[in-house]
């Protein structure tokens, strides 16, 4: 019995062209639509779909022939079928497209990667990533032991990222479900006009590094109505040091997405070794994380022009070796040494913004880089506890210039060497569940040109504490 057509195939009106030869692959031809690109049917190159055969050559052979063909040719995985593969290269002016519920199945065998991510494209232009498929990276198979005192699981020594773009333009994704992921996700490096638009990723939780979305150098770039569950860092921009040749990231908008995580749901940082800027967080949900909106500055790169805005978060303790310790909203610039250079934070607005979390609303700058111009408008936070994990901490991680863990009664806004802080309109709320480390409403020390007008706060134990303390240097 043949399989049924797919919902794309039913577009077009072509007989297909049966393949001959001594494997029945050599004349392998795509089929030719009514109207629109070609469509290289990866059965046609030799895909056995059975997720037990190594497809890896024959879905590479499809990806070159089509991308040969030129003119936007489709790359077809078709549903019902479990392709396995090995790394393969993605050329530009395709669509690699996983169609109804077709399955791109991660060998476990590292012969089949070497050091290479499962799907990676260099320089491509014009290249296209779609379906409503899954890449089911086979998370569990790639763990060694459940570390039970950490809450994690230990990596075996290979693990592959899924999705690896370097320098690539006028690139969309869109659509894909990302399945257990063992390393990052999608990682973004030094692309440009980019959308990623609906995917769905689905981690463990309890994986570390599994990073949903990575942009990485990268500029002029959208993402949309995504719906992600990982472990480690759910949306992250960064500019890291191995990609210093593409310059700055740069015009980023990130809105209509729900998140879910163990690290940071909404992040800069904190590999920032050249300038990030122009960043707008929108109309987003972090379901959960240790942190919901989170800057963090430890290079010389600078950060500016950026805003969060109608965002709702819950922020929570985690067990130890995750970053982050539950703070509602956490911009830090600290050097990762001693002697390090760290650049700045300047020009900040969080607006319309509610959330409940066990830790503060914290900026906090440092000697030779003072946080400045950051305005907070309608930020609404309840302060409450309802984790097992120790509190009283403020997370400075990554930096040896700082205690790491820093212990620190928790105000529910506290600021630290920065300049022209606004709060208008901001509340603060604490929960039932108020231990003795929970203090002020706002706590300021060693901030210049601090206004609060409309600010709504009473302290956490208000027979002890003042609802405001603002303070000089320390």
């Amino acid at each position: 019995m043949t399989d049924p057509l797919t919902r794309r195939e039913l577009l077009f009106n072509g007989a297909r062209l049966l393949a001959t030869g001594a494997l029945g692959l050599a004349l392998a031809r795509p089929r030719l639509g009514a109207a629109g690109p070609r469509v290289f049917e990866v059965g046609d190159y030799g895909a056995a779909g059975d997720g037990v055969t190594l497809d890896t050559a024959a879905l590479q052979r499809a990806l070159n022939e089509a991308a040969a063909a030129g003119g936007g040719a489709q790359v077809l995985l078709r549903g019902g079928k479990r392709y396995l593969t090995g790394a393969l290269t993605l050329p530009g002016g395709i669509d690699f497209h996983l169609a109804d519920d077709a399955e791109l199945l991660v060998s476990t065998d590292q012969k089949d990667f070497g050091s290479r991510p499962v799907l990676s494209a260099q320089g491509a232009r014009g290249l296209r990533i779609s379906g409503t498929g899954r890449i089911n990276g086979r998370s569990p198979e790639f763990m060694g032991k459940y570390d039970p005192v950490n809450e994690w699981w230990r990596p075996k020594g290979f693990r592959p990222r899924l999705l690896s773009l370097a320098g690539c333009q006028d690139l969309e994704v869109r659509d894909v479900t990302f399945f257990q992921a063992p390393s990052w996700t999608l990682h973004l490096l030094g692309c440009e006009h980019t959308l990623v638009d609906g995917i769905k990723i689905r981690n463990q939780l309890d994986v570390p590094n599994c990073d949903g979305i990575d942009p990485d150098h990268c500029r002029d770039l959208e993402i949309r109505n995504c719906d992600i569950v990982c472990g480690d860092d759910a949306i992250v921009i960064k500019t890291t040091r191995a990609g210093a040749a593409y310059g700055p990231s740069e015009n980023i908008r990130v809105h209509d997405c729900v998140l879910e995580t163990q690290d940071s749901g909404l992040k800069i940082g904190t590999e920032t070794t050249q300038d990030i800027r122009n960043v707008r967080f929108e109309r987003c949900e972090v379901k959960t994380g240790c942190r919901g909106l989170c800057i963090q500055l430890r290079d010389e790169g600078n950060i500016s022009d950026i805003e969060f805005r109608d965002i709702k978060f819950v922020a929570r303790y985690f067990s130890d070796p995750w970053w982050g310790r539950g703070e509602a909203i956490s911009f830090t610039a600290i050097p990762r040494a001693p002697q390090g250079r760290v650049g700045a934070i300047s020009n900040v607005r969080v607006a319309n913004v509610t959330g409940r979390a066990e830790n503060s609303v914290r900026l906090r700058g440092s000697p030779g880089s003072r946080v400045r111009d950051v305005r907070l408008e309608n930020v609404a936070v309840t302060l409450d506890r309802w984790t097992k994990y120790p509190g009283g901490l403020w997370d400075n991680r990554p930096t040896t210039a700082v205690p790491g863990i820093e212990p620190h009664g928790t105000p529910g806004f506290g600021f630290a060497q920065a300049d022209n802080v606004t709060l208008e309109n901001c509340r603060l709320a604490w929960g039932d569940n108020r231990p003795d480390y929970f203090t002020h409403a706002l706590e300021a020390v060693d901030v210049t040109g601090l206004s609060y007008p409309g600010f709504v706060g009473a302290a956490a134990h208000p027979e002890r504490d003042q609802a405001i303390v603002v303070r000089g240097p320390a």
